[in-house]
C-alpha cells in the first residue's frame, strides 16, 4: 500500500499491486485497521491512519516497498 501512495485506495487496487484476490487480503486489512495502522474511510476503501506514513514506510523498507513516483 505505501508503493501505491499517498491517499484513499480501493481494496481492490492494493489486492491487484499483490498479485492476489481482494478475499485474500482481507484478514491482514482487518489485522491492521484493529492494531490501528490503516482505517476504512468508507466501504472498501483503505488509507494509512498517519499522515505521511507512506513515505515513512518506503523511507525505512526501500527494497520492498519501491517509490513508485505516485506520490
Amino acid at each position: 500500500m505505501a508503493a501505491l501512495g499517498s491517499g484513499t485506495w480501493r481494496t481492490g487496487e492494493i489486492a491487484e499491486r499483490l498479485s492476489v484476490k481482494p478475499t485474500s487480503v482481507a484478514p491482514l486489512r482487518s489485522g491492521l485497521i484493529g492494531k490501528g495502522m490503516i482505517y476504512s474511510p468508507q466501504h472498501g476503501d483503505t488509507a494509512f491512519t498517519v499522515p505521511m506514513f507512506d513515505d515513512f514506510l518506503r523511507r525505512i523498507m526501500p527494497d520492498w516497498a519501491p517509490d513508485t513516483g505516485s506520490s
